[in-house]
């Protein structure tokens, strides 16, 4: 027979799987977003996933306290060192994404293109006064 309490305790665990379920899908969120972030900058994410840190009191973009998630990652950008980076999600939505410190690539040297020179304009003569009558004959308009 289901009594009151053992249905309170099952209420319990339904609601604490919903949570772990949920939690799951926004993992899933900050592995989506870190792996655009490191594609955009050009970095590589390693072992293509996002570990839970902590749940917490984090600060928002306003100052504000709420309540997030932190989930960790580890990138590389020579293939021969790991740097950690975090990532804050308050509920299903993105904080930000710190990544430690790390060198940067050089870019490749590209040859400037080929141009022929085209000739130099003639220096503006800066601080000169303009007459406004005499501007008005020499550039005459359509109007007068």
């Amino acid at each position: 027979m289901l009594t009151l309490g053992n249905l309170f305790i099952l209420m319990l665990l339904a609601a604490g799987a919903a949570w772990l379920w949920h939690g799951h899908g926004i993992r899933e969120r900050a592995l989506t977003r870190v792996k655009q972030h490191c594609t955009k900058l050009d970095i590589e994410l390693l072992d293509g996933n996002v570990a839970f840190q902590r749940f917490g009191l984090v600060r928002d973009g306003r100052g504000n306290r709420r309540f997030a998630r932190v989930y960790g990652f580890e990138f590389t950008v020579t293939g021969e060192q790991r740097h950690s980076g975090r990532v804050v999600m308050f509920g299903g939505h993105l904080g930000n994404i710190e990544l430690d410190p790390y060198p940067f690539r050089e870019p490749p040297v590209a040859l400037p293109p080929v141009v022929e020179a085209a000739p130099a304009p003639a220096p503006r003569q800066s601080g000169q006064v303009i007459e406004l009558q005499q501007w008005r004959r020499d550039h005459p308009t359509s109007r007068d």
